[in-house]
């Protein structure tokens, strides 16, 4: 039996967030649970487990989080930085997932830790093909850390 994989989406854009519900409702993604937060501050307060996200059973830690860059209230980039400080998520990868091309961007993500870091295509077709990329090389052959490391149990 193989085993559900979380994966965290940080996005605030409505749009963006119903195109990847829906391309994570292909089949490619049957053993994968999408948890979604709309801005930087909810995706530190689930990753730590605070307040809502408390439930661990509800709210799973992830193998990977899909981060987008211009978010509300805190930066893809500042949510990096607090998870990067933090003992026990700090080998959680972080995959950007964004509308930015701009090299500073870029330069910054991987700086602060990003495991890779994409921009978000033009149409549907493309977003599914993308992500049916992501979950074979991330979902399928990369030798995750197990998600109890993260939390240092």
């Amino acid at each position: 039996m193989t085993q559900t994989q979380t994966i965290l989406l940080v996005e605030d854009n409505p749009v963006d967030i119903l195109l990847m519900q829906r391309a994570f409702r292909n089949e490619t993604f049957a053993n994968t649970s999408l948890q979604i937060v709309r801005d930087g501050d909810a995706a530190v307060f689930y990753l730590n487990g605070d307040g809502e996200y408390s439930d661990r059973d509800r709210y799973p830690l992830p193998a990977i989080i899909l981060l987008d860059l211009k978010l509300p209230r805190r930066s893809g980039h500042e949510v990096l930085i607090w998870l990067r400080q933090q003992p026990e998520l700090k080998r959680l990868p972080v995959v950007m997932l964004t509308s930015s091309r701009q090299t500073l961007d870029v330069k910054r993500a991987y700086d602060l830790g990003a495991n890779s870091y994409l921009v978000k295509p033009v149409g549907f077709a493309s977003l599914l093909e993308m992500m049916q990329s992501f979950n074979e090389y991330w979902l399928n052959y990369t030798e995750l850390p197990e998600s109890r490391e993260f939390s240092g149990l």
